[in-house]
């Protein structure tokens, strides 16, 4: 066997159609009974490609300077010319997110899948890998036990959030014991645990809009929810890193106000009002209220800095089988520029086992092409110098 991919995410299937086009069609090789279920699961919701945004600044979004030469060959236009190609026109959203106009991910991955077809790709759904037997790859399979020796892989198994979808990380302590360097993984992209009292209870699902997000320096104007299980939502998941790393959260529930125009718009009202009342008049919803009685409760004479900065203490992140994606994974150090493993010649990675962290937005799914994309190039020129 000339080529073997395992896993048939985004990466993963890009990696088999680099393989394909240079002219060494590869075996996928698929734990899962269907392929690419991430990604079925991320277009319930809309199919967020990418984000339509100059080069440079799409490549900061990332904590990981070495993707930026992969995301520059494989960038947001890229990503759009890629679906339209597959037969789905985009549309970019006012914030700029690019979503094909069905906002579904199941007539791409048709259409994408019977072109890897055509292309020679064979797909083997329910082949778990399941470590290496000597220098073999070990699968279990429906027709039992296989052990493959291929010239050249492509790792694309995903991190470790999703296990049900087949990202659940089981790959870890098999290339450890290779000598390949590890990151532990951690959540990415998730909400944060809240100890809430009782009466935070008929606030549960409701949104906080309006508000900016402060973490150190990073101001975020963004959405998120009140849940039972603490703080949810694109607002949150946007400083979610530096939470998880531990910086404090407050929010600026005023952020169009300077503190001096709070200050007179709360010297309007009359005296003696209750503190609920002179946050309901100075025109908090509900649950930015609710917040600031949670946290800074008794408000003080002067309540103008404490809603320009309340602070928010949280318990620390949701689990990782709870998050969006995850960071960690394959150290940068354990990789060449192609993306083999050091330990493992002839042996690439590919997509979130890669350790790598970005935000929502389409960022996620972008880097995952492009790191499947250099690494099937690179697999190939392995087997065609």
């Amino acid at each position: 066997m000339k080529a073997l991919v395992i896993g048939a995410g985004p990466a993963g299937l890009m990696a088999a159609e680099a393989l394909a086009d240079a002219g060494f069609a590869p075996l996928v090789a698929e734990a899962k009974p269907s392929p690419a279920r991430k990604l079925l699961m991320a277009g319930k919701s809309g199919l967020n490609v990418t984000k339509d945004e100059a080069p440079d600044n799409f490549a900061r979004a990332f904590d990981a300077d070495w993707l930026a030469p992969m995301l520059a060959r494989f960038g947001p236009a890229e990503v759009m010319r890629f679906c339209q190609d597959l037969g789905q026109d985009v549309f970019t959203g006012s914030s700029g997110r690019v979503f094909p106009k069905v906002m579904k991910a199941s007539p791409l991955l048709r259409n994408w899948l019977a072109r890897l077809a055509g292309k020679g790709v064979q797909l083997q759904a329910r082949w778990r890998w399941s470590g290496f037997d000597g220098d073999a790859l070990a699968f279990d399979t429906p027709d039992g036990a296989r052990s493959l020796r291929p010239a050249v892989t492509v790792l694309a198994l995903g991190g470790a959030s999703w296990p049900r979808l087949g990202s659940d990380g089981a790959w870890q302590p098999w290339l450890a014991a290779r000598g390949v360097e590890i990151t532990p993984f951690a959540p990415a992209n998730m909400g944060f645990l809240m100890h809430w009292s009782p009466h935070m209870a008929r606030h549960f699902g409701q949104p906080v809009k309006g508000a900016a997000l402060i973490v150190g320096a990073q101001h975020e104007r963004g959405e998120f929810v009140l849940s039972e299980r603490g703080l949810e939502g694109g607002g949150i998941y946007a400083i979610s890193r530096a939470l998880r790393l531990g910086a404090p959260l407050a929010l600026d529930l005023f952020p169009d106000l300077t503190l001096a125009a709070l200050r007179d718009r709360l010297a309007r009202i009359k005296p003696g009002e209750t503190a609920a009342n002179r946050l309901r008049k100075l025109g908090l919803a509900p649950a930015a209220a609710a917040l600031v009685m949670e946290f800074a409760r008794p408000l003080p004479a002067d309540p103008a800095p404490l809603l320009k900065q309340l602070p928010v203490p949280h318990a620390g992140p949701r689990p990782l089988d709870e998050a969006i994606s995850s960071a960690g994974g394959i150290a940068w150090s354990a990789l060449t520029p192609d993306l083999e493993l050091h330990a493992l010649p002839g042996v690439f990675a590919a997509g979130e086992m890669l350790d790598w962290e970005a935000p929502t937005g389409g960022y996620l799914l972008t880097a995952s092409w492009a790191t499947g994309l250099h690494a099937g190039r690179a697999a190939a020129r392995y087997l065609h110098p």
